[in-house]
C-alpha cells in the first residue's frame, strides 16, 4: 500500500452544529459555561486563576451541587476548565502584580467572563468545538495524570516529589492513553453499530497482550488487570467533558478485589458451571464507547498528528480517480455513503463517464477500481444509460455496462463474447483477492466452485485470457478450490499463463 492510501477506515460524522449541541451540553462544559456567566460581577481568585474557598462554596450553590459531597470538587473542576478555555478571564491585583508572596487564601487576581464566553452563544458551531477542544486538552492531561492521593501523601510525609517511587511516566501515560483512544476509535470506525460498547478488559489487552501471544501468561493477565483500573480512573475523568460514554467498574467488584487480591478479570463466580459468562458479568467490569463528539475529537487529534483519518464525505469533491482508489478499503456500508455523497454533487451521465474513465487501466489496482465503479454506477439513475452504451464494445468496461443495463431490464442488450465473459470473470476474481476479510473469502471460494462447475474445461480456456491478472487468478483458483482435481488443474493453468505472459 502506497504511502499516501488511508491508514485508518473512515468514519462517519454528525453534523458540526449537531455536535456543538453535545459539546454545550457536556456536563462539565455547562457548568465551566454556567460558572462564567456568574462571575460577571467579579470572583476573586488566588495564584493561577484558582477559586477560593469562599466563592468555591457560592459556586457550588450556584450549580446546584452544594448537597452534593463532591459538589465542590466538581465545581472547582468545572472552574479550572472555565480559566483554561478563557470563558473567564482573570486580571492580577495590584499586589500580585509586585512579586510579593500572597497568602493561601488571598486574592492574586479579579475573574470575570472572557470572551470566548459570547462564542458560545454568538459563534459558529466551529468556534464552539474549538473551546471545547481546548477543553477536552486539558482533561486528557488530567486523566494521564498521577493519582493526586499518591502525591498527597509524598507531599505531607515532606518529602521532594519523585515519580518514579510514583510508578508514573507522564510520556508513557499520555501515550498509553492516545493508543488506547485510538483502539476505540478503530473500533468504532469497523462496527457497524458505532454505539457498540467495549468491555474494559478486552480493551487493556489490546493494548498489553502481543498479537502472537495465544495464551496470555499470570504477568500479562497481572498488567492488564492494572491497566484496566488505571483506565477506570481516566475514564471517569474523561466522561464528564463528552468524550465518552462509561459505565464504570462495579464498585462492590473493587471492594472484592481489594479484599482478595485476585486480579481485576471477568471471571465466573465461584462454584458455577462451564456456561459462558452473561453480558450482566461482563458489564461489572466496565463498558465505554466514544461517543459521536469523542470520535470528532480523536480524529481531531489524529490529523494534527499528521494521520491521514478519513470521514464519510471527504470525497465529494475530489475527482473519480480518487473516489475509485479509495472505495475498495473503506466498510461496504461507508462506501456506499461516500458514492452516494459523490454522485449527489453530479448530474448522473457526467458522473457515470467519469467513473468508467476512471475505471480503465492495467495497474495492480485497476480490478478494484473497476468493482468500485461497478458498485457505484449501480446507485446511478437509468439517466446515465448513454454513458453505459459509450462503452459497450470497451473490454475492460464493456461487461459492467452490460451488467448495469440488464440490472435495469433495458432493451438493446449485445450479447458478450465468450472472451469478454471470462476477461470479466477474471478481473472480478481479482479485484477480491487481496480481501482479508473471511466472508468475502468464502464467497470467493463458492464463486470459484461455481464457475468450474458451470463451465467444463473452464481452466482450458481461462489461462489464454488476455488479462495482466491472469496468471495469479488461476494461482488462487487452486488454492481456493475445495476439489484436489480441480485445483491441479487450475495450478496448470496458471503455470501456462505465466508461461504465456513471459513469453
Amino acid at each position: 500500500m502506497s504511502a499516501d492510501r488511508p491508514t485508518l477506515p473512515p468514519v462517519r460524522l454528525h453534523s458540526e452544529a449537531e455536535l456543538a449541541r453535545d459539546a454545550l451540553s457536556a456536563p462539565l462544559m455547562a457548568r465551566a459555561a454556567k460558572l462564567a456567566r456568574w462571575a460577571e460581577p467579579g470572583v476573586p481568585v488566588g495564584v493561577g486563576g484558582q477559586i477560593l474557598e469562599e466563592p468555591l462554596a457560592a459556586a457550588t450553590e450556584h450549580l446546584g451541587l452544594a448537597g452534593d459531597e463532591d459538589g465542590p470538587a466538581y465545581t472547582a473542576e468545572a472552574w479550572q476548565l472555565a480559566v483554561d478555555t478563557g470563558l473567564v478571564e482573570i486580571t492580577e491585583t495590584e499586589e500580585s502584580e509586585d512579586g510579593t508572596d500572597l497568602p493561601d487564601d488571598a486574592a492574586a487576581g479579579i475573574a470575570t467572563p472572557g470572551e470566548e464566553l459570547g462564542l458560545l452563544t454568538s459563534g459558529s458551531p466551529q468556534d464552539i468545538l474549538d473551546i471545547w477542544l481546548g477543553g477536552m486538552e486539558t482533561v486528557l492531561a488530567d486523566a494521564a495524570a498521577p493519582d493526586l492521593a499518591d502525591l498527597a501523601d509524598q507531599l505531607t510525609e515532606g518529602g521532594e516529589l519523585d515519580l518514579d517511587a510514583l510508578d508514573w511516566n507522564p510520556e508513557e501515560e499520555a501515550e498509553l492513553l492516545d493508543g488506547i483512544l485510538g483502539n476505540l476509535y478503530l473500533l468504532t470506525a469497523l462496527n457497524e453499530r458505532p454505539d457498540q460498547e467495549v468491555p474494559l478488559p478486552a480493551l487493556a489487552a489490546s493494548m498489553i497482550v502481543p498479537d502472537d501471544m495465544d495464551e496470555p501468561t499470570d504477568d500479562v493477565l497481572e498488567e492488564v488487570s492494572e491497566a484496566m483500573m488505571r483506565l477506570d480512573d481516566q475514564f471517569r475523568v474523561l466522561e464528564p467533558i463528552g468524550l465518552v460514554a462509561y459505565q464504570p467498574v462495579d464498585e462492590a467488584l473493587i471492594e472484592e478485589l481489594d479484599e482478595d487480591g485476585e486480579t481485576a478479570l471477568p471471571q465466573k463466580p465461584r462454584g458455577t458451571s462451564d456456561e459462558p459468562l452473561t453480558d450482566e458479568d461482563v458489564s461489572r467490569y466496565g463498558l465505554v464507547r466514544l461517543t459521536p463528539l469523542g470520535v470528532y475529537a480523536v480524529r481531531a487529534r489524529m490529523l494534527d498528528a499528521g494521520v491521514h483519518a478519513p470521514a464519510v464525505g471527504d470525497l465529494t469533491d475530489k475527482g473519480s480517480d480518487v473516489l475509485l482508489d479509495a472505495l475498495p478499503d473503506y466498510p461496504e456500508a461507508l462506501a456506499q455513503a461516500e458514492s452516494e455523497l459523490w454522485l449527489a454533487a453530479r448530474k448522473p451521465v457526467d458522473a457515470a463517464r467519469d467513473l468508467l474513465t476512471a475505471a480503465r487501466g492495467d495497474d495492480e489496482r485497476a480490478p478494484r477500481r473497476r468493482l468500485a465503479a461497478q458498485q457505484t454506477l449501480s446507485l446511478v439513475s437509468p439517466d446515465a444509460e448513454a454513458a453505459l452504451r459509450e462503452v459497450l464494445d470497451d473490454r475492460q468496461l464493456g461487461g459492467l455496462a452490460r451488467v448495469w443495463l440488464a440490472e435495469r431490464a433495458l432493451p438493446g442488450i449485445p450479447e458478450p463474447s465468450q472472451e469478454l465473459i471470462f476477461w470479466l470473470t477474471v478481473d472480478t476474481i481479482a479485484a477480491q483477492l487481496d480481501s482479508a476479510d473471511e466472508d468475502a473469502t468464502t464467497e470467493l471460494r463458492d464463486l470459484v466452485q461455481g464457475l468450474t462447475e458451470q463451465h467444463s474445461g473452464f481452466f482450458d480456456t481461462a489461462w489464454r485470457v488476455d488479462h495482466p491478472a491472469t496468471a495469479d487468478v488461476l494461482e488462487a483458483m487452486g488454492r481456493l478450490h475445495p476439489d484436489k482435481k480441480a485445483a491441479k488443474e487450475a495450478r496448470k493453468a496458471a503455470f501456462k499463463a505465466r508461461s504465456r505472459q513471459s513469453g
